[in-house]
């Protein structure tokens, strides 16, 4: 073990790529419509044979479920819809037979009301975790302390009757927030996340890790000056503040320090989610000097936005700020809906999910991959009657939720469910997926699933595209022209075609440089132009 806080020699996840599992909708082992733990090991050969590094499962964790494990009740036991520890232990070790990481996630910011810790410091004002949460008096009026909403909806701030305060939630009534101003809170979730580094873990991703402190004054917020690209929908008035003390607080980078203390005894890694007002400058910050996390992402490609200036312009931005940290790109997950139909609308093509796999390949950063975005899955069309989460129940008709992008994983076309479970599903298959399941694709050489296996393959060749700098030349709409150089390496030129019809792409530097056939990508040089079909891309490796 390593029990410094300098930066690992054994940087290996700067050249992975992840891929995030959700469980209840991977594979259900015992038919009762949930996927599982069992479910999940059963599966591990699959998602090797993709050619990813780190398998990201989201919470499996002890919990009413009433944001689907998001609000934990016990963060050191799995929960019996997912299955025991020794199933998690049976899955860890297969995994590593395989040559695959395990990364879970950890909720710290808050958690259950049901746990242990919230239904003591609730109790009184005087308990031993009294303290443990964020707790305030009422105005005069009565009214909450603050100006603080949640974001799913509504003021942030819960009446108790037991301790006659406030309690802070900023996502359910049901998930209250934890004081990280009390030096105990901060030890006993190092300690909850030493438990499973014991078992073996390869590292954490860390849930809303920019909420984990508030301004101990309890300002109000003032008005947001954002108005476009929040991590929320326009119909949440949560986008309407500035989160300046809700969230995002300078003394968080001191506890990231001590996570990757922690870390650092197991080289182990951790990733982190921001969701930021400038989530930019906050990934940069936690991801800094070698000493808190290994990597942040946001939700900046998660976004409706969709052009080669916008991406060009997240990346860039990023590069320019960021002080020797890392980042990991992702255009899907469980909280976003599908790339497919986010970009590329009704009637997207094999053609387009595989230009953006290759396009994230070619990104300087961690590739994340979210299950089914390697099958080209839409957004499922989800009835109201079928809505389980919480936050579409909320915001319906305006927004559906989250449930579009949470479906079950086709396995079979010709079996009941698509093969994902013998009993009825939590949430309803779509027919539109069951076209795409992976007995579908695995026996089609030019599927997505196939490409992108020779994609993340190909990839692992050619260390210009994990470790080089990168930069881009200016190319018109909807070309995205980039430049990858590695010292001692030739360089890489990949350019793509974010559009639907055809383009010629003029740029002098590929004149020089050789086709890269073996990409797989129907681009063509001509001269010193690239000539890309709709949705095409092309590389080229110029001399060292």
């Amino acid at each position: 073990m390593n029990n410094s806080l300098t930066v690992q020699a054994n940087d290996w996840w700067r050249d992975a790529v992840i891929y995030q599992v959700y469980p209840r909708s991977f594979f259900d082992s015992n038919g009762d419509g949930i996927g599982d733990l069992p479910g999940i090991k059963s599966r591990l050969d699959y998602i090797a044979s993709l050619g990813v590094d780190i398998v990201w499962i989201s919470p499996f964790f002890t919990s009413p479920m009433k944001d689907f494990g998001y609000d934990v009740a016990d963060y050191c036991d799995v929960d019996p819809i997912f299955g025991t520890l020794a199933d998690f232990d049976a899955l860890l070790s297969r995994a590593h037979e395989l040559g695959l990481k395990i990364m879970i996630d950890q909720v710290l910011s808050h958690c259950s009301e049901v746990h242990p810790w919230f239904l003591e410091s609730r109790k009184s004002r005087d308990n031993p975790k009294a303290d443990w949460y964020v707790w305030a008096n009422p105005k005069a009026d009565g009214s909450p302390p603050n100006n603080w909403l949640s974001v799913f909806g509504g003021s942030a701030w819960q009446w108790d009757a037991r301790r006659r305060q406030y309690y802070l939630h900023n996502f359910l009534v049901s998930q209250p927030d934890l004081n990280f101003h009390h030096p105990e809170v901060q030890q006993a979730h190092l300690d909850n996340m030493r438990f499973w580094l014991e078992r073996g873990v390869d590292g954490f991703r860390l849930d809303a890790c920019n909420f984990h402190f508030h301004d101990r004054q309890l300002r109000d917020n003032p008005p947001s000056q954002v108005r476009d690209n929040k991590t929320v929908q326009d119909n949440n008035p949560y986008g309407m503040q500035a989160h300046i003390h809700d969230k995002t607080q300078p003394e968080n980078l001191a506890f990231l320090e001590k996570i990757r203390h922690l870390l650092n005894e197991y080289d182990a890694i951790a990733i982190g989610e921001v969701g930021a007002d400038d989530s930019l400058a906050v990934m940069a910050d936690y991801t800094a000097d070698g000493n808190k996390l290994q990597m942040a992402y946001s939700f900046n490609l998660l976004t409706a936005t969709y052009s080669a200036a916008y991406i060009r312009q997240q990346v860039e931005e990023y590069e320019a700020r960021v002080k020797g940290g890392w980042v990991s790109w992702s255009v899907g997950n469980h909280d976003s809906v599908r790339v497919m139909t986010r970009w590329g609308g009704q009637q997207a093509t094999p053609a387009f999910a595989k230009m953006l796999l290759a396009m994230q390949m070619a990104l300087k950063g961690t590739p994340c991959l979210y299950q089914g975005d390697e099958l080209a899955l839409t957004e499922a069309d989800i009835a109201y009657e079928d809505i389980q989460d919480p936050y579409g129940i909320t915001f319906w008709p305006e927004f559906k939720g989250r449930d579009g992008c949470r479906t079950p994983m086709p396995w079979h076309a010709d079996q009941p469910n698509a093969g994902f479970s013998a009993g009825k599903p939590w949430l309803p298959v779509s027919v539109e997926h069951a076209a795409h399941a992976v007995s579908v694709q695995d026996a089609d050489a030019g599927s997505v699933l196939n490409f992108a296996r020779h994609i993340l393959a190909w990839r692992k060749k050619y260390p210009q595209l994990s470790r080089g700098e990168i930069s881009f030349f200016d190319a018109p709409e909807p070309v995205l022209a980039i430049r990858r150089d590695l010292a001692g390496s030739t360089c890489i030129l990949a350019v793509f075609n974010l559009g639907d019809q055809p383009v010629s792409f003029t740029w002098p530097d590929a004149g020089k440089a050789r086709t890269m056939t073996d990409a797989g990508l129907p681009g063509q040089l001509n001269g010193n132009s690239v000539e890309l079909p709709a949705y095409g891309a092309w590389f080229g490796e110029l001399p060292a």
